[in-house]
């Protein structure tokens, strides 16, 4: 149970070993290209990836949770988040490799030469996930996927590592087994990481209430987003995983990846939700009009659910602004002004504006907003059982929606970005990258 567990001093000496390693990030169109056609040889080639990349990466999260600033490593709740991180970095290391023949073994580390695994580009929001005072996150001069830093360790390039030419292979009845059994694992860690975000948000309020603070210092803030946007990283890979193995094919699908993601059909399904949960929210019959101007044929490469939650959230936030402004029974006497949604095609980005007409917000006021735990709705609290993956209250104010939504658009090399007009409106705007060549962000 994960509750009586501990970190002993030799499982410590490991994940200070493991945390000397550098990242490796992968970017979505490398991952549509690998998971076309898997067969059981590349989806052990797959699972051997994983085997030795998520414990470097939980390692790195391990280590930073027991140095945090101003005593927040303390906190019951961080204390917990960092057990968990440790217990599957454990299961991880000690899970039983896969026993092959030499001849096999020789097949499985062949890349082929008819593989052709496209570079990634670094992706732009890491710089602003650094902590240019730490030497495990000043990652800007790295070039390509593997070199080290100072004293990060070298790492064999991600096509040696993740490319198997297996196609044509009888594979036994162990690497099958493997392949289940390691994906069976893999469920079980991303179950016990589901409550990561609230009870994060949990330790933070703690922390708060010990120290008497009203807001968040920037450091805490820093930490917040490197730890969610890896959060975001390590469900990613192991979401694509388990779907590859667990999954029918499809063919618009490669896992979670839709590679004909159907923008205006995403966007459209947002609306309904938002539309209903403000609905609910207030009793209301009918919520504020959105209007949707997108092209119905505009389909590009990426996780539907990634940009479902963040469409999600900033409707909800629109919604909310505008009955506030307008009040809970406009619709009987003046019609709502209509928030739009206006979705255009670049030759790099998509772009995705959300206008509304909710009176806007403060200049001073605008930093804030990026702020975990700031919320412009009172007398919100997480309760102490609350166990959701994300928040999904009905028009929630624990003041996660939008710095959560900035760094899903920011994962695959996207942006988030609002401009307000005080006592008029607010204009959000979603820039998500079409070219799908930016890897992951790993602070």
């Amino acid at each position: 149970m994960s509750a009586a567990f501990r970190i002993s001093p030799a499982l410590w000496d490991k994940i200070h070993h493991f945390a000397s390693f550098p990242q490796t990030g992968v970017s979505l169109q490398q991952m549509v290209l690998f998971g076309q056609h898997p067969s059981q040889g590349t989806l052990l080639k797959a699972s051997q990836f994983l085997a030795e990349e998520l414990p470097v990466r939980l390692a790195h999260r391990v280590k930073e949770l027991d140095e945090l600033p101003h005593n927040l490593s303390d906190m019951p709740s961080i204390r917990k988040v960092k057990n968990w991180y440790a217990q599957s970095f454990e299961e991880l290391i000690n899970f039983p490799p896969v026993h092959l023949p030499q001849h096999l073994r020789q097949q499985l580390c062949s890349t082929g030469q008819d593989i052709f695994l496209p570079d990634s580009t670094p992706n732009p929001s890491l710089a602003a996930l650094q902590d240019h005072d730490h030497p495990l996150f000043n990652l800007s001069r790295l070039k390509g996927n593997a070199n080290g830093i100072g004293n990060v360790k070298l790492r064999v390039p991600l096509e040696r590592r993740y490319y198997a030419k297996s196609s044509s292979i009888d594979w036994p009845p162990s690497v099958l087994d493997y392949n289940a059994r390691f994906t069976r694992m893999l469920e079980a860690i991303k179950r016990r990481h589901d409550p990561t975000v609230t009870t994060v948000a949990q330790g933070v309020l703690e922390w708060k209430r010990s120290q008497n603070a009203k807001n968040i210092g920037l450091d805490i803030q820093a930490w917040l987003d490197r730890f969610y946007m890896s959060r975001i990283g390590i469900r990613f890979l192991i979401g694509q995983h388990v779907a590859l193995n667990t999954q029918q094919p499809h063919k618009d699908y490669v896992g979670i990846i839709c590679t004909k993601a159907n923008v205006h059909d995403i966007v459209q399904e947002a609306i309904e939700n938002a539309r209903f949960v403000c609905e609910e929210h207030y009793a209301m019959f009918k919520g504020p009009p959105v209007q949707l101007i997108c092209p119905p044929n505009l389909i590009f490469p990426y996780v539907p659910g990634h940009l479902s939650h963040i469409c999600f959230e900033l409707l909800k936030n629109s919604l909310r602004a505008v009955v506030d402004r307008f009040g809970h029974d406009a619709q009987d006497e003046k019609p709502y002004p209509p928030i739009k949604v206006i979705v255009v095609e670049g030759k790099e980005d998509i772009t995705i504006k959300i206008t509304d007409e909710g009176g806007g917000i403060p200049r001073s006021a605008i930093p804030l907003i990026w702020t975990y735990m700031y919320t412009t709705m009172s007398g919100q609290s997480i309760d102490q059982d609350f166990q959701a993956s994300d928040f999904q209250a009905p028009m929630a104010g624990f003041g996660y929606g939008l710095p959560l939504s900035r760094l899903y658009a920011r994962y695959f090399g996207g942006d988030l970005r609002l401009i307000s007009m005080e006592g008029y409106g607010t204009d959000v705007y979603i820039h998500l990258n079409r070219l799908s060549s930016s890897r992951e962000p790993l602070p």
